[in-house]
């Protein structure tokens, strides 16, 4: 199948250039909080209510680096939007880019899902913001569906899953600790409360997006798949002051 040989080959080029840094990115199903029983075993005796009329939750994304087998995750009580996932990108690379300063070209691995695809108009404009302010290459290299699993940050969702399962998540610090005591491969994973409320819908318009349209890259075989977004582009379009 092309596709599949395309994300493998993009993936591996990717992991052998000292110069590209690969990063995994996916949201966890949200988190109801409360005193709920989740299944599973549990070796401490815990009371759990009857019945499920909780609606609080919260929300993991996690930031997966599979050549260093590193993980962020950010937890939200609010939504998952486009804005949301730019943002702990600017925050991940705000706080890290001191250790990967060789670094010119970011490869995000993602499944197409409807805050972050490649026709998401919000998420193409942060993404093009990104790129013009850091001077750094992006490219979007998405699993399809049915073979989002193979994006290697659902792993570690696995794991967290395994670590919690039949404890009882009655507040958003038991979450945080039990998600902070978890071990990926020897490694604690860092954990980020984010605290902005984040509203879901916001969009360009037509004409704003066929500018945009027109400095991105898509391949010329799998378009929506496969986005290549270059600095340069991006400030003759966001920051011509400059120029």
């Amino acid at each position: 199948m092309l596709f599949l040989k395309k994300i493998k080959q993009v993936n591996e080029d990717a992991d052998k250039q000292t110069d590209v840094l690969r990063l995994s990115l996916d949201a966890k199903d949200r988190v109801k909080i409360g005193q709920f029983s989740r299944g599973g075993k549990s070796y401490a005796k815990v009371k759990a209510l009857d019945h499920d009329f909780g609606n609080e939750f919260i929300t993991p994304q996690g930031l997966f680096i599979p050549k260093l087998d590193e993980v962020q995750m950010y937890f939200t009580t609010s939504s998952i939007t486009a804005n949301f996932i730019a943002d702990i990108l600017i925050q991940f690379w705000t706080n890290n880019h001191h250790r990967f300063s060789n670094v010119k070209k970011i490869v995000l691995n993602q499944d197409n899902g409807p805050e972050c695809k490649s026709t998401r108009t919000q998420f193409i404009k942060r993404m093009c913001e990104f790129s013009g302010k850091y001077d750094l290459n992006i490219y979007l290299a998405y699993y399809p569906p049915y073979h989002s699993k193979y994006n290697p940050i659902e792993r570690v969702w696995g794991i967290l899953e395994q670590h919690w399962n039949g404890s009882i998540l009655d507040s958003v610090e038991s979450v945080l600790k039990y998600a902070q005591s978890m071990k990926w491969k020897g490694n604690y994973p860092a954990i980020h409360l984010i605290d902005n409320k984040y509203q879901t819908g916001i969009k360009l318009d037509k004409r704003t997006m066929e500018s945009y349209e027109k400095i991105i890259e898509r391949d010329s075989e799998l378009g929506k798949w496969f986005v290549e977004i270059k600095p340069e582009k991006c400030k003759k379009l966001i920051m011509p002051q400059l120029w």
